[in-house]
């Protein structure tokens, strides 16, 4: 294995038929007759997602901007970076979006953008197609009043980057593309 080498381009796996099974307007759920790589027959279940967002907003003191919320599927609370989904309905670019979802969830804008991933990276890619852009969004300021999906009861804290960084990897914040963006802004930051 050489992850710097380019990995091959066809598939070894060959899809006889696709249906849909479910859809909401947050995910679809599709169900594909497939032969897998060892020639065998089989179901394979596929969620699909719009590309994910992600950023790191740290403040002039460097402090991360974290977004407290529950987490239905996993029956607990999690505390996370600013994300959300790219609406091609609604978002010129995948920025765009990013700056949508700050506002909207934090009630903050920033000036300055980096990208932290070079491409998007997939979140849990075996039962889904979700991929995720993350940014370090600096030099903070307050925007309009934020407006959460009415589905949401958001709490807004900022912790020193470095304690949150910590409870990263201590799991104490185990959302995947928070503990991805905590790491990634700490190596653009040294």
């Amino acid at each position: 294995m050489d992850p710097d080498r380019p990995d091959p381009t066809t598939s070894p796996w060959r899809t006889v038929s696709s249906r849909r099974v479910y859809a909401n307007p947050w995910i679809t759920v599709r169900e594909d007759e497939v032969v897998t790589p060892t020639g065998t027959g089989g179901i394979y279940g596929v969620v699909t997602k719009p590309l994910a967002l992600g950023a790191v907003a740290l403040d002039a003191a460097a402090d991360v901007v974290l977004v407290g919320q529950w987490r239905y599927p996993l029956g607990r609370y999690s505390w996370e970076l600013p994300e959300g989904a790219h609406d091609p309905g609604a978002d010129t670019t995948p920025l765009d979006g990013m700056r949508r979802e700050l506002a909207e969830e934090t009630g903050l804008a920033a000036a300055d953008w980096t990208l932290l991933t070079t491409r998007p990276v997939a979140l849990s890619n075996s039962v889904t197609d979700e991929e995720a852009l993350l940014w370090l969004a600096r030099d903070l300021v307050p925007t309009s009043v934020a407006s959460h999906d009415p589905t949401e009861d958001l709490r807004v804290t900022r912790v020193p980057f470095d304690r949150a960084l910590d409870a990263a990897l201590a799991g104490r914040i185990d959302d995947a593309l928070s503990v991805l963006g905590l790491l990634l802004a700490d190596r653009a930051l040294r």
